[in-house]
């Protein structure tokens, strides 16, 4: 048998800063506590063989020719990443790769990121190839957006990647940095899913950004990380394009007063900020569904929540709440019964924490 590694790499939740991250933005995330698992070994022949414990399907693909494979999409990503490391001049060869993940599918969290950066912190490993972890997020980003096709932010991989112990991750889009701050120890994160999946790469997401691209034409920047609320409200702009560029100028406005609340521990307006980022998807960028919106209107009733919001790219998905600690149990109880009640569907609620980013589990044992 080759040499073999188990790598493991995180989902994520946004906390704030939701679809700034092409626009060249401001984003606050945290890697959770699940996330998916690679099992990699070395193998002799020239492909790459991908098998998911968690959807029990199996796909090979040559090395020589590393091609989208559309009978078993799911293993795009993967084979994507392999090919994006052996054209940026890493030699990677023969693969075989069995993946499980413990992220609930369709819930926004970003198990994709999770797949492809496991995969190539793997995949280096065992190749004895060294890489900037900021650079491993890039060119993760790149497999998924010119081999899958989906023309995501570097968010997900980068929150993936840089995540740490209860402490929340501020990146900056233009500059391409990532630093931490620390989130106060007595709240805990819920991650409430609506039970509606998301579906991104539907065609939502790849609209909003090219409005969001047409607002910035418009105002004649680069991109809206150019601009404020206030010159867009000041601008003449197509009413349906001024609001989603609100959506980004807020949210970037709103990231920065999240650092500050969190660097002085105030939790409570933390969860306003989130409130209102909630509110600003639903209105201006219309990425929520009215399942999303029922969570956070019951969220907002429930004593002990400080603040909720979509998390990740919308569309259905989940919520992530910011929640006092010592009230976890009780707000648990309430949750799926209000919500029942409210849309007569089924929601589930985990509770999760800042936890850390993209990792090897094990070396050279099975």
């Amino acid at each position: 048998m080759g040499k073999t590694v188990v790598a493991f790499a995180p989902g994520r939740v946004e906390l704030l800063g939701n679809h700034t991250d092409y626009n060249e933005g401001l984003a606050l995330a945290a890697a959770i506590h699940l996330g998916v698992t690679v099992h990699a070994e070395k193998i002799e022949a020239g492909v790459i063989e991908v098998s998911s414990e968690t959807n029990g399907r199996a796909a090979c693909a040559p090395l020589k020719n590393l091609q989208r494979l559309d009978a078993e999409p799911w293993a795009n990503y993967p084979v994507g990443v392999v090919r994006i490391l052996r054209e940026a001049g890493f030699e990677i060869g023969g693969l075989r790769l069995r993946v499980s993940s413990n992220l609930p599918p369709g819930s926004g969290l970003s198990s994709s990121a999770a797949f492809e950066v496991a995969t190539a912190v793997a995949a280096l490993e065992l190749f004895d190839l060294n890489i900037e972890p900021m650079t491993l997020a890039q060119l993760c980003q790149r497999a998924e957006n010119d081999f899958v096709g989906v023309r995501c932010g570097l968010l997900d991989q980068a929150s993936s990647v840089f995540g740490k112990e209860d402490e929340v991750i501020l990146l900056d889009f233009r500059a391409i940095t990532a630093r931490t701050v620390p989130l106060a120890h007595d709240v805990a994160l819920l991650l409430v899913d609506s039970g509606a999946p998301h579906q991104l790469t539907g065609g939502e997401y790849n609209e909003r950004r090219s409005q969001c691209q047409a607002a910035a034409s418009a105002l004649g920047v680069k991109a809206l990380r150019d601009v404020s609320s206030r010159a867009i409200l000041a601008a003449s702009l197509d009413p349906l394009i001024r609001d989603r560029a609100l959506h980004i100028t807020g949210e970037n406005e709103r990231v920065l007063a999240g650092v500050g609340a969190l660097e002085s521990g105030q939790m409570q307006k933390f969860g306003e900020l989130m409130f209102q980022s909630h509110q600003s998807s639903s209105r201006n960028f219309a990425n929520s569904t009215s399942f999303l919106d029922a969570l956070v209107e019951i969220a907002s009733a429930t004593q002990g929540v400080l603040g909720a919001r979509l998390t990740g790219g919308g569309f259905g998905g989940a919520t992530i709440w910011l929640v006092e600690k010592d009230k976890v149990e009780q707000i648990l109880t309430r949750v799926s019964e209000a919500y029942r009640q409210r849309t007569g569907a089924t929601c589930t609620a985990l509770v999760t924490k800042a936890s850390l980013g993209a990792r090897l589990v094990r070396r050279n044992s099975d």
